[in-house]
């Protein structure tokens, strides 16, 4: 299965259209506020530290080029050929490498485990801006990715964040700048339920290692200049024998 051509033409032409100037996209927050996080939550529970890292729908690479800090080898990974250039150009050094990959067509996750070997997977926001029937496809993804030794943190929307994106989108005003675009080009967050998120991950033959809440941060701000956080849910899982 892969995700339908309207799905990927609206990501495409939203990173057409973003600015390339850090902090111009609503998720694009700083690492330290974002990565930096997860990371202390994610580490503990890497079986080898020493697998290539996949950032799985990295994007522009804000937090693929954080990563490439700290693992030997990451490569971003985005449906998006936009985005994909934007993190390229974004990263000229070549700290990390970039690919083009559709994770919920069955054999795409497959392919690339076969270069690179089992793999940890760092995967931000995206379960919830997929279409439903590819949710489940793209978890099976992750597994393949990261085969017998490989750890994923898994980080989402929870069901909380959806009456505080309704709020912005239905402001008298319109939505937060930032936030528009998102909307105008048909990627409205979707709703994946709390509980659907762990069943994702055990139909996929994966075990949850580790779960928690933390607030997901962006870059908009509200009319009161308090920065709009997001409540969120994280899952580390592995596959365990």
């Amino acid at each position: 299965m892969s995700v339908t051509s309207r799905y990927r033409e609206a990501w495409e032409g939203f990173w057409r259209e973003a600015p390339e100037e850090p902090g111009s996209v609503f998720w694009d927050a700083d690492p330290k506020v974002t990565a930096a996080l997860h990371l202390a939550l994610f580490e503990p529970h890497l079986a080898d530290p020493g697998l290539a890292l996949v950032d799985l729908g990295c994007g522009n690479g804000t937090q693929t080029r954080y990563f490439a800090d700290r693992f030997p080898h990451v490569v971003g990974a985005d449906l998006s050929a936009a985005a994909l250039d934007h993190a390229r150009r974004a990263d000229p050094a070549g700290q990390a490498t970039y690919r083009q990959l559709d994770a919920a067509e069955k054999g795409a996750a497959e392919t690339l485990h076969a270069e690179l070997g089992d793999t940890n997977v760092y995967m931000r926001g995206v379960l919830h801006q997929c279409e439903p029937d590819d949710r489940q496809p793209l978890v099976d993804g992750i597994a393949a990715l990261l085969g017998e030794r490989g750890r994923v943190f898994l980080v989402e929307l929870s069901e909380a964040a959806r009456p505080v994106l309704g709020g912005l989108a239905q402001s008298p005003d319109g939505p937060p700048p930032k936030l528009a675009p998102i909307f105008r080009h048909g990627i409205a967050p979707g709703e994946v339920a709390d509980d659907a998120v762990p069943r994702y991950l055990r139909t996929a033959g994966l075990t949850v290692l580790a779960s928690g809440e933390l607030p997901l941060l962006t870059t908009e701000f509200a009319p009161d200049g308090t920065r709009i956080e997001l409540p969120s849910k994280w899952q580390v899982a592995a596959r365990i024998e």
